[in-house]
């Protein structure tokens, strides 16, 4: 019997994703329970359940994005992985300020899941599973130029290289470079833990969620 602390829980409403995800992770010894819409997941979710949840966002009842306020109301603290076809900026933005600890976009790399669940599984082990203390997150911050800082602004408030170079009046291959450079300065790898840093740092805490 797998490990609950191993567990992931699927919540997809596309079968076809349910189960070949859950071949996948079944394969790679990750013990597996597959939900076909939130409500039915909710249901089932109580603070004692332990894993992770790969979580898709657009389900008919309750969207993904309704299933972590929900989940949060209830002081059910599992570690969520965002699912979504139609991913784009602003939606990343929603859900990591709503806690997720990864992204991804169908049709997503086996290699990138496996990682998202390995870090949340992690996070899933600590007893403390605060995200990147406020000071932590201001002293990196304070490493950026100003012009970084602008674009990170643009990425807080999910608007894409082309709006924020037009916003900034730059061209939008400067617009990637300061990106580029923010996020080795701030030893990130993916949007998500960009803006993880930021959320910590209080920043965007007066954008509209969307």
């Amino acid at each position: 019997m797998a490990d609950p602390a191993h567990t992931v829980h699927i919540v997809d409403d596309d079968e076809a994703i349910r189960q070949s995800v859950g071949f996948m992770l079944r394969k790679a010894d990750y013990g597996v329970e597959t939900y076909a819409s939130g409500v039915q997941f909710l249901k089932a979710a109580t603070r004692e359940m332990r894993g992770c949840v790969l979580l898709d966002v657009r389900m008919p009842e309750i969207d993904g994005l309704e299933v972590q306020a929900r989940l949060a109301e209830h002081g059910i603290m599992l570690p969520i992985i965002i699912l979504t076809g139609h991913g784009d900026v602003a939606l990343a933005v929603r859900a990591v300020k709503a806690g997720a600890i990864e992204f991804l976009e169908k049709p997503f790399e086996r290699t990138a899941l496996l990682a998202a669940i390995d870090e949340a599984l992690r996070q899933s082990g600590r007893n403390d599973r605060s995200q990147l203390a406020a000071a932590e997150a201001t002293v990196r911050l304070a490493a950026l130029t100003a012009r970084e800082r602008d674009v990170l602004d643009g990425m807080v408030l999910g608007r894409p290289n082309k709006l924020i170079a037009f916003d900034l009046g730059i061209a939008t291959r400067t617009v990637e470079v300061h990106r580029a450079n923010l996020m080795e300065k701030l030893s990130a790898h993916s949007l998500s833990d960009v803006l993880r840093i930021a959320f910590a740092a209080g920043l965007g805490e007066d954008a509209q969620s969307g």
